[in-house]
């Protein structure tokens, strides 16, 4: 092959995870949350085998009468988490030796402590929270005093919202940049993030120009050997910000949304390169899973499937195609945070036979494809 097309859809689990109980998740299953909303159909997802994959049709009671295109797989995560960063190490090859720290009653006096004094300016909230919820809650106090809205959730993050009126977003920036120098050691979170947000209470909006900034991977990926072999490593949506750089050699940015990253995706079809594309679609996580809007969630797959249908057929012979998940966000399962589910994982070339990939125990699993694709 000499084109790697590699999707994640950020939070599209499968259920299934045998140490699902360990992390509160026994029962979460995302694809089965949107397969039961009213009209839901992914003829495109159908035909590269989704619904083949060991254990999918009894999940949904459903049997799929189309005969697959594409190799299909499941694979469970091996790493101890249920986060972006880690999720994403382990496709590219990296498993997690421990558990990124999380902060379920806010961060510590001292971590608050040297944060303010680097910013010079207050921190205020500091406890887990929905994103949306939180600058609804927080968003006036920021607004008259200048204080920043600090906070976290169930994964290894550390976030900063501020109005774009009142910091701006590269100073928001700055800050995030100062947080990654601090949070590390046994403080090491896997995201400091940028929250900028816009608006009047109570319609305050969180706008696009998120930014994360992650820890860098323990040790050297799939994107790490193929960049060293000449390879072309391209980052599409947050995938630069995951991997904090490494082993990307062009970065095409943040997407605005799905929409925008789909966009982008099919524009590379036109460009001459040779190795992966690694593209991040964010919103099935941000903007759905978290939310818990299943509806939301199950039109944005159906937008992405309509889009695959017209993106399929522009593959050229030497490309492939390799479409999986980070880790699971099951929009009717209780709470805000991600769930710990398996992934499915979709692999297809116009040449290549389908066929029935099993179950892997490792994430990792899809960068052993692109090695043996590329190399």
């Amino acid at each position: 092959m000499k084109r790697i097309f590699f999707i994640v859809l950020d939070s599209f689990g499968i259920g299934g995870a045998k140490d699902a109980a360990a992390f509160s998740d026994e029962g979460a299953n995302t694809l089965r949350s949107v397969f039961n909303t009213e009209g839901f159909s992914v003829p495109t997802l159908e035909k590269l085998g989704l619904f083949h994959i060991d254990g999918v049709s009894e999940s949904l009671n459903y049997t799929s009468k189309v005969s697959p295109i594409a190799s299909y797989g499941r694979m469970s995560e091996a790493s101890p988490g249920k986060d972006t960063t880690i999720g994403h190490f382990e496709l590219m090859g990296v498993v997690s030796k421990k558990p990124l720290p999380v902060y379920p009653n806010g961060f510590p006096p001292e971590i608050i402590e040297k944060l303010e004094k680097a910013f010079n300016r207050r921190l205020i909230c500091n406890k887990p929270y929905s994103g949306t919820e939180v600058i609804k809650d927080y968003g006036t106090e920021h607004k008259k005093t200048g204080a920043l809205i600090i906070y976290t959730s169930a994964d290894s993050v550390l976030q900063l919202a501020a109005h774009e009126d009142v910091v701006s977003v590269e100073t928001l920036y700055d800050y995030c940049r100062k947080a990654r120098e601090i949070m590390t050691g046994d403080h090491a979170v896997g995201r400091v993030i940028a929250r900028p947000f816009t608006g009047e209470y109570p319609n305050f909006t969180r706008t696009p120009r998120r930014h994360d900034f992650s820890i860098m991977p323990p040790e050297k990926t799939i994107l790490d050997k193929l960049k060293e072999k000449g390879f072309d490593t391209i980052g599409v949506g947050k995938t630069y910000d995951i991997f904090a750089g490494c082993g990307i050699t062009e970065n095409f940015g943040v997407n605005e949304n799905n929409a925008d990253g789909m966009k982008k995706t099919s524009n590379l079809l036109s460009k001459d390169f040779s190795g992966i594309a690694l593209i991040n679609l964010v919103d099935f996580d941000m903007v759905y899973g978290h939310r818990r809007d299943v509806k939301g969630y199950a039109e944005a797959i159906k937008e992405f499937d309509l889009w695959l249908s017209g993106f399929l057929p522009k593959l050229q012979d030497e490309d492939a195609l390799i479409i999986t998940a980070d880790h699971g966000c099951d929009p009717t399962f209780k709470g805000t945070d991600h769930t710990r589910e398996n992934v499915p994982i979709l692999v297809y070339n116009k040449n290549l036979p389908s066929k029935n990939l099993g179950v892997s125990d490792s994430f990792a699993f899809a960068s052993e494809i692109v090695e043996k694709l590329l190399l």
